[in-house]
């Protein structure tokens, strides 16, 4: 029989490696931000398809810090409901850009000529910004939180719990440097500041599935209840 603590792990690492499945978005959402999208034709298919990946990553990521959270909160609840909050907080920012790209789609689809470029081109520019802010500084906050709540408990190596805390203040780096102006959005080194928050939540995913948490830690925490 399948502990609660091993339920809980399980699940949690599931809904991580859920996460990653927007992936393709990168590639997808190019066409659709470009000048000219709306007065193009064909299927808007590939489009929609995005929009529903990056609405499951929104819901997976609330998932994930719900499923943590009856054990996180045993070893700080504040920290553990503050999780969850900036869970939330990412998804609906999430929820927000993909409204800005399906508004276009829409536009597309409804044959609307030259004079609603200037309106595509800005919803294409609030999308970078959201996105910017939704999936780099709010990550970051979520990755410093969940990272120290599991190198205190234990539950997984303290190497695993390093690479976020290290990972979250490297990508608010990163965060900071495109908002200042300082690199581009789609720089290689904007990209590169991501690349230990995503290890880390990959790795984590993992590492619950496969392994799962430490069943002294889980243990000891139990204790304090």
């Amino acid at each position: 029989m399948i502990s609660s603590h091993r339920k809980i792990s399980l699940t949690a690492g599931l809904l991580y490696l859920l996460t990653f499945v927007s992936i393709p978005t990168l590639v997808i959402y190019g066409s659709v931000k470009s000048a000219n999208y709306i007065l193009g034709t064909g299927p808007d298919t590939s489009a929609v398809i995005g929009g529903i990946l990056e609405i499951i990553v929104a819901l997976a990521g609330i998932a994930t810090a719900i499923t943590l959270f009856p054990i996180l909160k045993k070893q700080n609840e504040s920290l553990a409901l503050g999780l969850v909050a900036a869970r939330v907080l990412e998804a609906s920012t999430i929820f927000l850009g993909v409204a800005f790209l399906l508004s276009i789609v829409t536009m597309r689809q409804a044959g609307v000529g030259p004079e609603a470029l200037p309106t595509s081109f800005a919803l294409a520019t609030l999308y970078d910004r959201i996105f910017l802010l939704g999936q780099s500084f709010m990550p970051a906050i979520c990755d410093l939180l969940l990272g120290f709540l599991l190198y205190k408990s234990r539950l997984v190596p303290r190497g695993l719990s390093l690479i976020g805390i290290v990972g979250a203040p490297l990508l608010l780096a990163g965060y900071f440097a495109v908002l200042f102006g300082l690199v581009g959005q789609h720089d290689p080194l904007a990209g590169i500041s991501a690349i230990p928050v995503a290890l880390f939540e990959f790795s984590l995913g993992i590492w619950l599935v496969v392994k799962g948490f430490n069943a002294g830690a889980a243990a000891s925490l139990e204790s304090k209840s």
